[in-house]
């Protein structure tokens, strides 16, 4: 006898042959397990061992009371035999009294088995996990969630993938923080335990990614057990290594494809075009309805496709219909709505991409910015560049958390940012639109003001005007634009706007 048989890890078992507790000692344990067909064939000295009983349990109460008191006469401290959970309660309380643990087995023969593999043969134990890892590569797995479920299905434990700080993937149960926290790293294969939870984990050698552990767990796990899981889990690693390295080659050609029919619709400008409306109808990607755009862009030395990685897991915290891909030395990415959204859907839509900023802050040096709400084909391209502006100006801003939205900026911050770039134009014609009425009169009035050094005198002068008229209209574009004339980088702004707008108009 090679290890005692402790009743939880006997219920953790998979293939325990349906075995339930239901009345007696739940803290049991045995050296040894008896199987006969019936309760008379059992040895006279059953100490420390639990008894298994092929043959149906007796159906009047004083056979069930009479049969529990000889097993445990006999020194047997367990009975596990079928139908044990339709007996009468009397009998239940019995058991509870006398100490004997009573349970209920569909399969006393498949329990036999289970015992025998816990008890005396460690190998038998760790070659069968190791045919069920084999099964479950029998399989076509998508991709590594996919793998893992294959493998938590065929084990009937828990399996995780996990890094230093957190869980990646997991399929077949929930892996408690408790227990990861407990997993060591330093070593090929650990042992763990939290309560009465358990793993057995290895390292996993992934060329593409360092730091990563295979884990198997689930609760009641014996030592047996969990040596044998620790057999399993160095036989599935290079599966799942290898899935890892697939599935990364894979979503960089995605990524690479994605990437370029970003560019190809912002080089169109929203502009129609079948090809790359085909392109983005098969990704999924919608250009009609109302559109926010996000640009995340690099402080320091960045991997975009990282990036991305991390972006793409909380994309589905931030909207339905919200996609991401890298663009440059960053992401961009967008939120899309069939309708256009409400104030507060669009405050939400903001706090949720600032929240996805703030996770990505923890690992890269980025600076967000976020568009406003733009409509069709060509607000996405607006939304988008408007996105890209905010970025760059939320890079130099520390006191913003490296973090920008179009709304919240001022006049001059947007005009100062866009001078440089092919937004400065459309930006300074929206923003000077409302002095566009009577004739252009208020926008000719202001353009001369700002070149005669917001001198009326000399405004009034180059245009034949009286001094009041030029006083009157200046007053009536502070009103329109809401802005105030006195500050110097709002004049320098609105001087800007007004040379990129006079030519064209």
């Amino acid at each position: 006898m090679s290890a005692r048989l402790p009743l939880r890890a006997l219920l953790a078992e998979p293939d325990n042959g349906g075995l339930r507790h239901v009345a007696g000692p739940a803290d049991a344990s045995w050296d040894e397990v008896v199987i006969e067909s019936d309760e008379a064939d059992l040895a006279a000295q059953g100490a420390d061992r639990l008894a298994i009983l092929t043959g149906p349990a007796p159906r009047s109460t004083w056979q069930q009371d009479a049969m529990l008191r000889r097993v445990r006469d006999r020194g047997y401290t367990g009975l596990a035999l079928t139908g044990a959970a339709a007996l009468d309660r009397g009998a239940f309380r019995l058991a509870d009294r006398i100490g004997l643990t009573l349970l209920d087995v569909l399969r006393p023969i498949q329990l036999s088995r289970a015992c025998w593999m816990l008890i005396e043969a460690r190998d038998a134990l760790a070659l069968s996990q190791v045919r069920k890892v084999a099964q479950s590569f029998e399989y076509t797995a998508d991709d590594l969630p996919d793998l893992l479920r294959h493998i938590a299905a065929n084990l009937g434990w828990g399996v995780a993938l996990i890094d230093a700080t957190s869980v990646l993937h997991e399929a077949g149960g929930r892996l408690s923080a408790d227990l990861r926290s407990a997993i060591g790293f330093d070593s090929w294969i650990d042992h763990a335990r939290a309560g009465d939870a358990a793993a057995a984990s290895v390292r996993v050698d992934s060329p593409g990614r360092s730091g990563l552990r295979l884990v198997l767990f689930g609760g009641g796990l014996g030592e047996t057990q969990l040596q044998a899981l620790s057999v399993a889990a160095e036989v599935a690693m290079p599966a799942v290594a290898a899935r890892i390295l697939i599935d990364e080659v894979a979503a960089v050609n995605e990524v690479t494809v994605s990437s370029a029919l970003l560019r190809d619709f912002l080089d169109v400008r929203g502009v129609a075009d079948a090809d790359v409306e085909r392109r983005m109808a098969e990704r999924g990607w919608r250009s009609s309805g109302h559109h926010v755009g996000f640009r995340m862009v690099a402080r320091g030395r960045l991997d975009p496709f990282s990036l991305l990685r991390t972006v793409s897991a909380g994309l589905g915290m931030v909207g339905a219909d919200a996609h991401a891909t890298t663009a440059g030395r960053g992401v961009s990415g967008w939120v899309s709505f069939a309708v256009a959204p409400s104030p507060e859907q669009g405050e939400r839509v903001v706090a949720a991409l600032r929240d996805l900023h703030t996770n990505a802050l923890r690992a890269f040096a980025i600076a967000t910015g976020v568009g406003s709400v733009q409509s069709g084909p060509e607000g996405l391209v607006a939304t988008l560049d408007e996105a890209g502006d905010a970025a760059r100006i939320a890079a130099a801003r520390s006191a913003t958390g490296w973090f920008v939205r179009v709304d919240s900026l001022g006049l001059e911050q947007l005009l100062l940012a866009w001078t440089g770039n092919d937004t400065f134009v459309p930006a300074a014609e929206s923003l000077l639109a409302p002095l566009q009425d009577g004739g252009g009169e208020l926008l000719t009035t202001l353009s001369a003001y700002l070149d005669h050094e917001s001198g009326i005198a000399a405004t009034a002068e180059a245009l034949g005007l009286h001094r009041n008229t030029i006083a009157v209209r200046i007053r009536r574009v502070q009103e329109l634009l809401g802005i105030d004339m006195t500050d110097p980088e709002a004049r320098l702004a609105l001087h800007l706007a007004c040379r990129a707008v006079r030519p064209r108009a």
